[in-house]
């Protein structure tokens, strides 16, 4: 047997491929779940109640979902160039690092919507210089981005661990290690009065659409896209590939950088070592289920969010492992690869 590119992928198939693949990791965390001897429909019910069951159920996926679609986004936009950006993590840190550092005292005389423009930008460079890095070396020497992406994540990591216990220590935390924190007046207002979600979410939706716009309406797009199907054909036809993958790494790592400024300036205020559950990882699973698709992204953030915010709940009333989440975001990431996969090739004997 052989694998056979078919000529015509269906739209009706993309558009299905992610709810079977979502279909078929329920269906198979099902039997994981009956293991722990709790019916899954009782799991799956609670799970949902403990994402949507109240409004402050609803308010906490929404905000779990506002870092998830920009570092999602970042992931989709540099996979369709077939940059390979597993470097979302540190990123997204380098952002949050950013705007507390600048956030504190640097930008609090600015006029708010020019104070804002500023953190987003320095959060959203940080992030830039650290995927360009990764892409420099693989245009330039021919190292493979998934390695030093991957790795870059602890260097990070680590880093923002000595600055949060250096020079940007707030000497008001009694010792815990957290970063100065920015000034009251630069927080994102609340979308919801008494409510943890913030008008983030309303900013990550539009940069999404702006990218959306982007990537299908601009010769960058249309570049993109070239580089990404078949770079040999794109460089014959004259597209810079070079400068298309540079340009590329940027915008993605801008994307994970700003997603670290809005959960800096939304709901956490400063900057730990654990602020992040994972975001950056979670936004590759998120820009598959997405298809690398832009819109796609908004929906997939907010699947991932009910996860993981209802797997929490359901622990609690079923006393089911919340790790469950894990699992199901795992498999579901393979069981859309396999989808993929069959709805790009055909077997042929």
């Amino acid at each position: 047997m052989r694998f056979e590119r078919r000529e015509d992928v269906s739209l009706t198939a993309l558009l299905v491929a992610p709810f079977a693949a979502v279909a078929a990791a329920l269906l198979l965390c099902a039997g994981l779940i009956a293991m722990a001897g709790v019916s899954p429909w009782v799991a799956y019910a609670e799970m949902l109640k403990g994402a949507f069951g109240s409004r402050l159920a609803i308010t906490e996926t929404f905000t779990r979902a506002s870092p998830l679609i920009l570092t999602g986004l970042a992931a989709a936009v540099a996979f369709r160039a077939r940059l390979w950006n597993i470097g979302g993590e540190g990123q997204f840190y380098m952002g949050a690092l950013a705007a507390a550092a600048l956030g504190h005292a640097t930008v609090t005389a600015l006029p708010l919507p020019l104070a804002w423009a500023v953190l987003a930008g320095a959060g959203m460079a940080a992030g830039a210089l650290l995927l360009l890095v990764p892409a420099i070396l693989r245009l330039r020497f021919g190292v493979d981005e998934v390695v030093t992406t991957l790795l870059l994540n602890f260097v990070v990591l680590l880093f923002v661990g000595l600055m949060v216990e250096g020079v940007l220590k707030d000497p008001m935390a009694f010792g815990w290690p957290q970063s100065v924190p920015v000034a009251a007046g630069l927080r994102l207002p609340d979308l919801v009065p008494r409510s943890r979600l913030h008008v983030g979410i309303v900013l990550a939706v539009v940069v999404v659409l702006v990218v959306w716009l982007v990537q299908s309406r601009t010769v960058f797009g249309a570049e993109t896209r070239a580089a990404g199907l078949n770079p040999r054909a794109a460089a014959f036809a004259g597209v810079p590939l070079t400068a298309t993958l540079v340009k590329v790494a940027a915008l993605s790592g801008g994307l994970a950088g700003l997603a670290g400024v809005i959960e800096v300036l939304g709901p956490v205020g400063y900057v730990t070592t654990t602020m992040s559950p994972g975001f950056g990882y979670a936004g590759i699973v998120v820009a598959m289920l997405a298809a690398l698709h832009p819109l796609g992204v908004v929906a997939a953030s907010v699947f991932v969010a009910t996860i993981f915010v209802g797997a929490d709940a359901m622990s609690r009333a079923t006393g089911v492992p919340s790790f469950i989440a894990d699992v199901i975001m795992s498999v579901a990431l393979l069981a859309m690869l396999a989808a993929l996969l069959f709805t790009t090739y055909r077997v042929r004997r």
